[in-house]
């Protein structure tokens, strides 16, 4: 089985966030927190998809309010292409029907962040969806023993 620091150098995260300014702030602090996880950026929810397809990333951080396709149904996208891909929502919603209580029905988001985003809590929302992945059984394929 991988070690978790095994497990960091091998994950991928895509960010999708409109505000450039936070996604720069939200990239930059990430990749001083988790130097090893290969980060992948978007500014909607489109460019998030088409990012999606193309590296298929362990963890999704995405904004709820982003333009093209918005936060829910991004993630709705990604679940039906990879349903274990963990899910962090950012939100500057506040109030009922904040946490999407209605989309959460239908497939696992695993953590909620109100904005402003607290580095602490993104960073151990990131940690604990490390830990999941890395709880994974690992796939041996016939040839790869050493």
């Amino acid at each position: 089985m991988e070690s978790i620091t095994n497990t960091i150098t091998s994950i991928s995260i895509l960010i999708v966030e409109d505000e450039a300014l936070d996604l720069e702030i939200l990239a930059t602090a990430l990749a001083s927190k988790f130097p090893g996880v290969a980060l992948h950026t978007a500014m909607d929810g489109r460019t998030g998809l088409e990012l999606f397809r193309k590296f298929t990333p362990d963890i999704v951080i995405t904004d709820l309010n982003i333009p093209e396709i918005g936060g829910f149904q991004l993630a709705v996208n990604i679940h039906s292409l990879k349903p274990d891909t963990k899910l962090i929502v950012l939100t500057g919603c506040t109030g009922e029907g904040a946490t999407g209580d209605s989309a959460a029905k239908v497939f696992e988001i695993d953590h909620f962040i109100f904005k402003p985003v607290v580095f602490q809590e993104l960073f151990e929302a990131v940690e604990q969806c490390i830990a999941k992945i890395a709880k994974k059984p690992v796939a041996v394929v016939q040839g790869d023993r050493q």
